[in-house]
């Protein structure tokens, strides 16, 4: 159910509103499919899939919602082409030699128009966890630009509720740590947190212009060379980990969880029986339960979370997300 997870904390004087009002709201955002001149359409969709209607699924105390994208990706190269033709014919038509940056601009959306319904569509869904309880908010992505925009659906659903009360006031999890420093320590030091136990694969890049990268995949990180590189200044983006022998994942530089798998221990007994109709509820529940666990104790790993109006101090470790996923201009892959 859950491949990756962004993290985020909800206020804790915010009160989730009775299940069917919710259901309402979101039935009033429910997904519709691109028009033929719509770059992209968001809406919610049955997190249980097609056989089912309803867009809000409650497993135990747990939240579950499901928010889908359909996108009109236009490859660059044919927009420029089209636009070039009317510059062109533009010219021709009027002698000119030269053309305004107003005229340019007209012709790009004209360009960008008469492309789209011809443009296929590529559709995804993102789920989305709300812990009520233990005020969490979890989303099913490694990526902090999707995660920001499904929680911002969400809080745009909620605020919009005939009564609505205190806003859900939903703010990414900052620790006093940053992950990056953590991991550093735990690589440097080749000792992994409480309940934790570093894995073999790991990427360490330089915090400079060049972004120089080495990658161990499947390969002991108990090593002196990690140490050194760390040493001249790398800095770990991602390192695999194990959580109490049963779940396993990629932490990464901007403390998201990637690669998350439920190891044997957890599934063993639930894959035969146990099941529902379509396994989704037994589905939730173990993902659930298990991430309910992790998450505190991979927030005590990173120094202890941080109140809502604190920020976890900034060092050379701590790159704006543009630096972190800037293109490798030097990569050493060691397998």
């Amino acid at each position: 159910m859950f491949k990756s997870a962004s993290f985020f904390r909800i206020a804790s004087d915010f009160v989730m509103p009775p299940l069917e009002a919710l259901e309402e709201a979101l039935q009033a955002t429910r997904f519709m499919p691109c028009g033929a001149t719509q770059p992209e359409s968001s809406g919610w969709v049955a997190p249980r899939g097609n056989k089912s209607t309803a867009l809000v699924e409650a497993v135990g105390r747990q939240i579950i919602v499901q928010l889908c994208t359909e996108r009109r990706p236009l490859p660059a190269s044919a927009v420029k082409d089209a636009v070039e033709e009317r510059i062109e014919k533009y010219k021709q038509e009027t002698g000119r030699e030269r053309v305004g940056a107003k005229i340019k601009k007209e012709f790009k959306e004209e360009a960008i128009q008469s492309l789209l319904p011809r443009a296929f569509t590529k559709r995804s869904s993102t789920t989305l966890w709300i812990d009520p309880v233990n005020k969490f908010l979890v989303v099913d992505t490694g990526s902090l630009t999707g995660a920001d925009k499904v929680v911002s659906h969400l809080v745009d659903v909620l605020s919009e509720m005939p009564g609505a009360g205190p806003g859900i006031g939903v703010k990414p999890v900052q620790t006093s740590l940053s992950a990056a420093v953590a991991m550093a320590h735990w690589l440097a030091s080749r000792e992994a947190p409480f309940s934790f136990t570093v894995d073999r694969d790991c990427e360490l890049k330089m915090p400079d212009d060049q972004k120089s990268t080495v990658r161990y995949s499947h390969h002991t990180l108990e090593i002196d060379e990690v140490a050194e590189h760390i040493a001249a200044g790398k800095v770990p983006t991602q390192l695999a980990m194990t959580w109490n022998d049963r779940v396993s994942f990629v932490l990464t530089d901007s403390a998201q969880v990637k690669k998350l798998k439920l190891l044997d221990v957890v599934l063993d007994g639930v894959q035969e029986g146990g099941k529902g109709d379509d396994g989704f509820d037994t589905d939730a529940a173990i993902v659930t339960g298990e991430l309910s666990a992790l998450i505190p104790d991979l927030l005590e790993a990173l120094g202890g979370e941080l109140p809502g109006d604190a920020s976890a101090p900034q060092s050379e470790a701590a790159q704006t997300l543009t630096d972190r996923l800037a293109p490798h201009r030097a990569v050493t892959e060691i397998k």
